[in-house]
């Protein structure tokens, strides 16, 4: 297959930097843009390149000459004035009488071109556009595609105020059959996205490619340094989808807008204030973020497939508002339940992507090449929370929307909202003292290692502990967590004592710890820290497993628990960001402020300040 690739543009905006070469040939890290488009379409097998210049075009050919060098034929279209992104295009129809692709000179990209012709062969597409979501929709030309991937409307920019649509834009890279000459006028100057696909969509088999793939237009200089940066840190690499991906999947009710029962109409989702924050942050990593929805409204007939479109319009309007994209969205519109008289009975079924089945994580995986065992779901309700671990991704809860309230699985981690969420996946803040106890661990080469973790209530401990026995295990370790919390005693025998330590039973902690590391099985309710989640049987067995990570508030302040351990792990927590978080905790328990209020100042007294001071025992303090 023949590539065509434009490079005629002044780059205006680009300042001094386009002065004497064209904007394709503005230098990255040592080589022109548009030299690693070059060695991208070779390292994909193309068989030929021709250039479309115009402004300062000699410079281009002087650099690339024939392709020898870069082992590929290059040739040259030289037009004798700018004919846009089309004009060109339709000078070279004789030469093109195959399928081919069509690259602008001035995007700096890194593509799987073997998926995109797949895709391109199977729909047996006429043209087909490469597209994706971006961070500044609003100044984009958009498309919008139907549920089998073909555009069904074009809108390209500048768009009128106020409209709402799907982030999905033209990213300026096409395969085209010749019959998309039949709708070319020779000679005539044009854009594709702004003249031609708006008026031939309907006409041929049109379709849109989705991509998390790194295609960033070079048409700025913050934009220049921002490649540079990637292209140094490896990430335009890594986007590629022929290498595994890494996805954080979000729910949608109760994790990025308010939980309102059965939203059927645009005006009533609305975002958290934080969510766009937490989708930027994930944008900016090597994750990609992916929604993964429920939405039995279809089924119910509260609205039809259109009308949960509009829905997610105004949702991925209001993230691109903010400059946040989701990379892609998927959602099942069915429910199981029939006999409704007012329900929609195409609808009614037992499908295959309704959570808390994998089916939709498992589409996504196959259309981006995730690697689940590296990706996480986050979540309100307990069917996310299985659906993810049916995928066999990490799992991770959130406080907002139904909370988990009444789930009986317990999530690898548990945040007071998404952004939380996020920032601790994408920073990992532990990595550093993670690394060193699991340094401690490889040193003391034994057959099994005990570590110990304390630390206040809300201070971190749990999520450490799970970041800690993620580590380890990625590092081939087995591991035993045992959580102190299920040793608490119920709460009417705890009401009226003042002290930490009386809240647990230390006696039969202590004797079941031993009896555990001995061999023996002991079986107990697991701690439920919401009234509205059922009892819970836990088993804790140990089958000598390499590392036992001990977790709880007294696991330091204990003598016994103390003389267990290899390391000890103590952790710590600014007062404000503890208080903070007690109240986000004690919120999602169903505590009016007034009683957080009394509930802080007693825990102050009675075991804040207790705990504190067993950091002296800690080997390392996190």
């Amino acid at each position: 297959m023949k590539v065509v690739i434009l490079a005629g543009g002044k780059g205006t905006r680009l300042g001094h930097f386009t002065k004497e070469v064209p904007k394709p040939m503005v230098p990255l890290l040592g080589k022109p843009l548009v030299q690693y488009q070059v060695e991208l379409v070779k390292r994909y097998g193309f068989e030929e390149i021709i250039f479309v210049v115009n402004h300062l075009g000699h410079v281009l050919e002087d650099y690339f000459g024939d392709g020898s060098k870069f082992g590929i034929p290059i040739s040259y279209f030289h037009e004798s004035e700018p004919l846009g992104t089309v004009g060109g295009v339709k000078e070279l129809e004789a030469q093109l009488p195959e399928d081919f692709l069509v690259l602008y000179g001035d995007v700096m990209m890194e593509m799987d071109f073997n998926r995109l012709l797949a895709f391109h062969a199977s729909k047996k597409s006429e043209a087909t556009l490469v597209v994706h979501p971006n961070d500044h929709p609003y100044d984009s030309d958009l498309v919008e595609l139907d549920e089998t991937a073909r555009v069904v409307k074009v809108l390209p920019k500048p768009h009128a105020e106020g409209l709402q649509y799907h982030n999905m834009v033209n990213a300026a890279a096409y395969v085209f059959n010749p019959r998309i000459f039949n709708f070319i006028e020779k000679g005539k100057k044009a854009d594709f996205g702004k003249d031609i696909f708006p008026a031939v969509f309907d006409k041929v088999a049109m379709y849109g490619y989705n991509t998390p793939e790194y295609l960033k237009d070079m048409g700025t200089p913050d934009r220049l340094e921002q490649v540079e940066g990637d292209i140094k840190s490896g990430k335009v690499a890594r986007r590629s989808l022929s290498h595994k991906q890494r996805a954080i999947f979000l729910d949608r009710d109760g994790v990025l807008n308010h939980n309102r029962d059965l939203i059927h109409k645009p005006e009533d989702l609305e975002l958290y204030d934080f969510s766009a924050a937490a989708v930027k942050t994930i944008n900016k990593s090597d994750f990609i973020s992916v929604l993964v929805t429920n939405q039995s409204v279809v089924a119910r007939n509260l609205t039809t497939i259109d009308g949960l479109g509009e829905i997610h319009k105004k949702l991925e309007t209001e993230l691109g508002n903010d400059g946040a994209k989701l990379d892609d969205l998927y959602f099942c519109p069915h429910h199981p339940d029939k006999g409704y008289p007012e329900e929609n009975p195409d609808y009614k079924i037992d499908c295959d992507c309704r959570k808390p089945k994998p089916g939709m994580l498992l589409q996504a995986a196959e259309a981006f090449n995730i690697d689940l065992s590296q990706s996480y779901m986050v979540g309100d309700m307990a069917t996310d929370i299985q659906a993810g671990q049916a995928a066999g991704c990490k799992t991770i809860g959130v406080m907002t929307g139904f909370g988990l309230r009444k789930s009986k699985l317990i999530p690898d981690y548990f945040f007071a909202n998404i952004k939380e969420a996020v920032d601790f996946v994408i920073h990992e803040p532990y990595k550093a003292q993670a690394k060193a106890v699991l340094h401690k661990v490889k040193e003391a080469d034994k057959s099994r290692f005990v570590i110990s973790v304390g630390g206040n209530s809300r201070s971190g401990k749990s999520t450490f502990s799970s970041y800690l026995k993620q580590c380890l295990e990625a590092e081939s370790y087995s591991v035993l967590r045992i959580n102190l919390d299920d040793w608490i005693r119920p709460k009417a025998e705890r009401e009226t004592k003042e002290e930490v330590f009386f809240n647990f039973n230390i006696e039969k902690l202590q004797a079941d710890i031993k009896a555990v590391l001995n061999g023996e099985t002991i079986k107990l309710n697991a701690y439920r820290p919401h009234t509205l989640q059922a009892p819970l049987e836990k088993e804790y067995r140990y089958q000598q497993e390499q590392v036992i990570i001990i977790e709880g508030v007294v696991a330091l302040a204990n003598e016994a628990l103390r003389n267990l351990s290899d390391f000890s792990v103590f952790c710590k927590i600014e007062e404000a960001l503890l208080k903070e978080r007690i109240y986000h905790f004690y919120k999602w328990k169903g505590y009016e402020t007034k009683a957080i209020d009394e509930l802080w100042k007693e825990r102050l007294a009675s075991e804040y300040k207790l705990i504190a001071e067993t950091e002296k025992f800690g080997d390392l303090v996190v």
